[in-house]
């Protein structure tokens, strides 16, 4: 990992920057992808698959009895904590429900919002060597709990033309009643433009590799809403001399090893923390089944050492994190300082590995500095807000003539007559 010293403010920006994300090698294969399925559909879907999963496949979608045999392939510690991680996400998203307030903003002028679930939501979920069973309950739990009409989600076959068992599992458990054997971009495009077998939805979510990444931002520009736009998985950890430097390296270590390209940064108060925590990673990185590939991710990480708690803290805030990790005693005082990340650990104790899977957050988030903007997925992902008047003649009297000049003023006349006409009719009662 490559180490600063007490960095000017004028290097932070260059010091946090991310690798470009270079797109455009990739759009001619998208687009000619997503093309392909919205005009041949099935048999696209079907082509793409053989040519990029290696797997003949009849049908596409999953049946009741595939689910179900997954069920019973599925080891019985693993459907035990598949059921806890929901019933977590479950109370922590049911929690997000909205109540509904009307509001007087003027005599005789109410006014008010409705949640109203999203009808038909996809969720792409990666398979092939690491299926992402997580990632599943993260989508279908609240998708379900907002109430979404239609569930859909697509995840890649294995050569076998099988859907790996803990994803069917994890499906079974969150409510998820149709399943499809498609991967990639050709997934993304069955769900963007509908396929014989595969509805057509309004939002897609869930993460992918880059050609999904393009996949998703090219169908949101007409065809569908996204979650989010999205990079490499990140980590940001703070740390001073109160911290654990074993824990610490094994937050770093966590998400080196979901890629090469992954980003890991250290902020620290405390060069002799940054030392030791360099030693732990050292040796925890020998053993690790995935060193190669977090090896990898680590040359281009980061340490910063810098003066003071203020100075981490803003730091943070101008990287903006998809996960912030707070190892320090002092850890909810920091906290009240965060502006920006897409989700936050605070104490010795919470590993981002808890939010990933079982503690009830949602894992996922805005990466790439997209946390300025962007909420992690939550449940009004799954809704849409819409909103209500009601003016009765009292309301007319009180913000009437208001509505007259301002339509006027912006030369809306047609606007101002609306008005006018209810105004006048309302005089002569």
């Amino acid at each position: 990992m490559e180490k600063y010293m007490y960095p000017s403010r004028d290097e932070w920006k260059s010091i946090t920057a991310r690798p470009p994300i270079d797109a455009d090698e990739l759009q001619d294969t998208v687009r000619t992808i997503l093309e392909d399925v919205r005009l041949g559909g099935d048999d696209a879907v079907k082509w793409y698959e053989k040519k990029f999963d290696n797997a003949s496949l009849g049908g596409l979608m999953v049946t009741a009895d595939e689910i179900d045999e997954a069920v019973r392939q599925t080891p019985e510690e693993l459907l035990d904590a598949l059921a806890l991680a929901h019933d977590n996400i479950c109370k922590f998203h049911a929690s997000q429900r909205m109540e509904l307030q009307k509001i007087e903003t003027a005599p005789g002028v109410e006014c008010w919002q409705k949640s109203v679930p999203i009808e038909k939501v996809g969720l792409y979920v990666p398979g092939g060597t690491a299926p992402l069973f997580s990632t599943v309950l993260m989508l279908a739990t609240p998708a379900n709990i907002a109430g979404c009409r239609e569930i859909v989600m697509c995840t890649p076959p294995g050569k076998d033309g099988t859907v790996n068992p803990a994803i069917l599992a994890a499906a079974k458990i969150a409510g998820v009643h149709k399943v499809f054997k498609a991967g990639g971009v050709q997934a993304i495009a069955a769900m963007a433009y509908g396929t014989e077998s595969v509805p057509r939805v309004y939002k897609i979510f869930g993460p992918g590799n880059r050609y999904v990444m393009v996949a998703k931002q090219m169908v949101s520009l007409h065809d569908v809403a996204i979650d989010m736009p999205a990079g490499p998985s990140e980590v940001c950890v703070i740390a001073d001399d109160t911290s654990n430097p074993a824990y610490v390296a094994a937050d770093l270590l966590s998400q080196a090893e979901h890629g090469t390209d992954s980003q890991v940064l250290l902020i620290t108060t405390s060069e002799a923390l940054s030392f030791s925590v360099e030693n732990e990673m050292e040796a925890q990185l020998k053993v690790l089944p995935k060193h190669d590939i977090a090896a990898k991710a680590l040359e281009n990480s980061k340490v910063i050492i810098v003066k003071d708690k203020d100075e981490a803290l803003a730091l943070s805030n101008m990287c903006a994190p998809e996960h912030l990790i707070i190892a320090t005693d002092d850890c909810f005082t920091l906290a009240d300082m965060v502006v920006n990340a897409g989700s936050v650990f605070l104490g010795k104790y919470a590993c981002e590995s808890a939010g990933d899977y079982a503690s009830g957050t949602n894992h996922t988030l805005p990466t790439h500095g997209y946390a300025t903007a962007y909420s992690g997925v939550n449940l009004d992902s799954f809704v849409k807000k819409i909103t209500f008047q009601h003016l009765t003649a009292e309301g007319i009297r009180h913000i009437g003539r208001a509505v007259e000049v301002m339509a006027g003023m912006e030369k809306l006349y047609a606007h101002k007559n609306a008005m006018t006409l209810r105004i006048k009719d309302i005089l002569n009662d």
